[in-house]
Order: structure tokens, then C-alpha cells, then sequence
């Protein structure tokens, strides 16, 4: 699909024109930053800006940790008190670093959740959604592995959990893990291991950022309304569109300094308000700890991962039919991976020819049902596995599951949309134009 219909970079000086034949570096960071976006987005169109500048700042601070850290079993616990007792603004630096991690996800599922919610994912913009996905796989994979560093007894039990899933995995299980830990159990090698993996991955999910957004300045913003920009000549685009500067840079940067406030708030006031006690004690393979938990943010695939036990009669069926090689365990591991596989199957799941849930009156109730369901499942996944914890667990599941398959595929055949406005110029009209006999030209779309 052809961009938006809009100026291009025309270089002016001979200096310019020099550059643009060679390198037409301005001309892209022109285009970038000119780009004409829906005139009607919201205030849950500034998380991409969040998550830019959390990826950031997670890779500087992390730079600068990498400096004073060692990456071994007999040093990484007191170099990492080393940082926070001795380095100057060592602790500031570390509790940036920790909270960034907890933004970066705030932000991300407040982005997904937006998503989901206003038909992002659907052509032709399924690309750019497949990307997005994979790079919160690479935001889980960074997340995980930087929480093992501090060789804490929650980062030393929680990797011995997760990588043991690996195990799980019918035929290669036992070699996949022992090739993951470098060895036969959690130790030096593993903590090598995470060490460079951890400070490759941001890099990868850096590029991976540059083509998401490639992407969607391709297919051009979605909007509240899901209708397209026209895009039969520029003056038609104009109609539905403002440039990208200074309109939404200016009010990206105002709701970004609103969230650093607030963060920098609990860097400042209570930067272990999300962390686990437990993580301030030197690992010790033998002490396990009395409820071996996951960073909030994994709690939600956590408590899906524990919700299929031998009593659930689907895994006794499967475990069945494959003649005992699909156990609990590994029935565990393909509900995790599958839950983020089904999300990442939206746009074929989801068969409405309507794109935004603003227009669907049936799907709003089955969405925020979801959304209740995620917060379920992440205060299961910080619970004792035991009833009726474990229960609750398993309906969740099934809903997080039904939604996808069952939810979506049946609400395009029956839900009756409502009528949506012809072009984001009339929704915008209707929303931010000036009243009858006023003088003032409309605002900045607020809702």
C-alpha cells in the first residue's frame, strides 16, 4: 500500500543536495518526524514514545551497570552491592535500571491492550502487529535473563523453574536444557550465558524497533475510528491528517514528562515497592525459597503455566492420545507460548469487517472481560498454587484462551456494528469543533 500523500524532503543548499545524493539520512528523519498522522488520536497513542524512551534508557543505564558488574556466581551477588554501596549514584543507576523494566512493561501492555481494542492488528497492518509481537518475546527473554544477574535466591530458584521447563519439551528437552544452562544445573556457565544474552537482545529488539516503525509509517497511524486517511491526493489527506511536528511530538513529550514524574517518584520514594525480598539474599542452591515468584509483569503466563495439572481432564486426554509423551508440565509450557501465539494471531482470529471496539458494542463487553481476565491471572500467578488459586487459574485460562479462538472468530458473524463517521475529518469535527458562534478554532483532541 502506497504512503500517505504528503511533502517529501526537497534539500535546498548545495551542501544538502551533496549529502542526499550519497546519504539521504535528512531526508529520512524528515519524512520520520513530518509524517501526517490522524488528526483524532487520543491519549493512548503516546506509548510509543514511553516505550522509545525506556529502551533508552534501559540500554544506558544498563551500559554503565555492565561497567562495575561480574558475571560470576562467586562475585555477581557483591558486585552488584558493590554498585549500590560504592559507585557513585551506583544505587540511582540500578534502581533506574530495575523500575525501567517495570515501565517498559507498563507501557508495552497499555500499547498492546490499545491495540487489541481499537483493531490495530488488521490489515494491512498485520506486519507491523506480528513485529510487535516478537519484540515483547524479546522484552520477556531481556527481562528474564537481567533478573538472574543479581544472583539472588529468587533469581537463582526463578531460573531454575523456567529453564526447566525447557526440560520438558519431549525428545530434546533434556539436551535443549543442558545446551541453555551450559551445564548440567544453574550455575557459572548459565550466568555467563545471560549475561551476554541479556546485553545482546536490546540491541536486536533496537532494530526491531527502527522496522516496527518503518512499518506502520508505511501504512500510516491507526485511529480511534479505524477509518483510513484518504489517500486519493494530498489535499484529501490533509483533511484527516496533521504533521507529526510539532502537533503530536509536543503533546507525546507532555505525557512522557507526566509518566517520568511518576517514575521517578518510585525510583525516588520506594524503588523496591515491585521487587522480591528474597533477591537480597545470596543465592543458595540449597534453600529454596517457601513461594518461588516471577516478576509481576511474567505473573499472567505464570499462572498459566500452573493452571494445567494432571487433574485437568484436557491434559489427561493429551497425555492420552500421545501415549504419555504430553505430560502436565510440558502441556504447561505450549499453554504459556500458546497464549502469546493465539494474541499474536488477531488479525486472522478476528473476522469484524469493523476495525475500533468504539463501534462494537458487543465486543466492548467480551474485551473488558479480557482485560478484568489479565488481571486474574496476574494475581493468581503471585498466589500459592493450591485452591482455590489454582482453580480460578484454570477459568481464567480458558477465557484468555476462548476470547481468541472462540470470541473473536463468532462476534464477526454476529455482533451488529454501529455506524461508523465517513472520514477521521467528520469524527473529528463532531468531536473538537468550535461551537456555534465561537471565535476559537477547535483543540487538540483530548479524549
Amino acid at each position: 500500500m502506497a504512503g500517505i500523500p504528503h511533502d517529501h524532503y526537497e534539500p535546498k543548499t548545495g551542501g544538502e543536495r551533496w549529502l542526499h545524493r550519497r546519504l539521504p539520512v535528512v531526508g529520512l528523519m524528515y519524512d520520520t518526524i513530518m509524517i501526517p498522522t490522524p488528526k483524532n488520536l487520543n491519549w493512548m497513542w503516546i506509548w510509543g514514545i514511553v516505550l522509545t524512551f525506556t529502551l533508552v534508557l534501559q540500554i544506558a543505564t544498563g551500559i554503565v551497570l555492565v561497567m562495575h558488574y561480574i558475571p560470576s556466581t562467586e562475585t555477581a551477588f557483591a558486585s552488584v552491592e558493590h554498585i549500590m554501596r560504592d559507585v557513585n549514584g551506583g544505587f540511582m543507576i540500578r534502581y533506574l535500571h530495575m523500575n525501567g523494566a517495570s515501565l517498559f512493561f507498563v507501557a508495552v501492555y497499555l500499547h498492546i491492550f490499545r491495540n487489541l481494542y481499537y483493531g490495530s492488528y488488521k490489515e494491512p497492518r498485520e506486519v507491523t502487529w506480528i513485529i510487535g509481537i516478537l519484540m515483547y518475546l524479546l522484552m520477556m527473554g531481556t527481562a528474564f535473563m537481567g533478573y538472574v544477574l543479581p544472583w539472588g535466591q529468587m533469581s537463582f530458584w526463578g531460573a531454575t523453574v523456567i529453564t526447566g521447563l525447557f526440560g520438558a519439551i519431549p525428545f530434546i528437552g533434556e539436551s535443549l536444557q543442558t545446551w541453555l544452562l551450559g551445564g548440567p544445573a544453574v550455575g557459572e556457565y548459565t550466568l555467563t550465558r545471560f549475561f551476554s544474552l541479556h546485553y545482546l537482545l536490546p540491541m536486536i529488539l533496537a532494530g526491531l524497533t527502527m522496522v516496527h516503525i518503518w512499518a506502520f509509517h508505511t501504512t500510516g497511524n491507526n485511529n480511534p475510528t479505524g477509518v483510513e486517511v484518504r489517500r486519493g491526493s494530498k489535499e484529501e489527506a490533509e483533511k484527516d491528517t496533521l504533521p507529526f511536528w510539532p502537533y503530536f511530538v509536543i503533546k507525546d513529550l507532555f505525557a512522557l514528562a507526566v509518566i517520568l514524574a511518576v517514575f521517578f517518584a518510585v525510583v525516588g520514594f520506594m524503588p523496591n515497592y515491585l521487587g522480591h525480598p528474597d533477591n537480597y539474599i545470596e543465592a543458595n542452591p540449597l534453600v529454596t525459597p517457601a513461594h518461588i515468584v516471577p516478576e509481576w509483569y511474567f505473573l499472567p503466563f505464570y499462572a498459566i503455566l500452573r493452571a494445567f495439572t494432571g487433574e485437568v481432564w484436557v491434559v489427561q486426554i493429551a497425555s492420552f492420545v500421545t501415549g504419555g509423551i504430553v505430560d502436565a508440565k510440558f502441556f504447561g509450557v505450549v499453554a504459556m507460548f500458546g497464549a502469546i501465539i493465539v494474541m499474536a494471531l488477531a488479525p486472522w482470529l478476528d473476522t469484524s469487517s469493523v476495525r475500533s471496539g468504539r463501534y462494537r458494542p458487543m465486543f466492548r463487553i467480551w474485551y473488558w472481560l479480557f482485560i478484568l481476565d489479565f488481571f486474574v491471572l496476574m494475581w493468581c500467578g503471585a498466589m500459592p498454587a493450591e485452591e482455590p488459586y489454582a482453580t480460578i487459574s484454570l477459568i481464567a485460562s480458558a477465557y484468555w484462551f476462548g476470547y481468541f479462538l472462540v470470541v473473536l472468530p463468532l462476534l464477526g458473524i454476529f455482533e451488529k456494528p454501529l455506524a461508523q463517521p465517513a472520514t477521521i475529518e467528520e469524527d473529528f469535527a463532531s468531536h473538537y469543533a468550535p461551537a456555534e458562534g465561537s471565535t476559537t478554532s477547535a483543540a487538540t483532541p483530548a479524549e
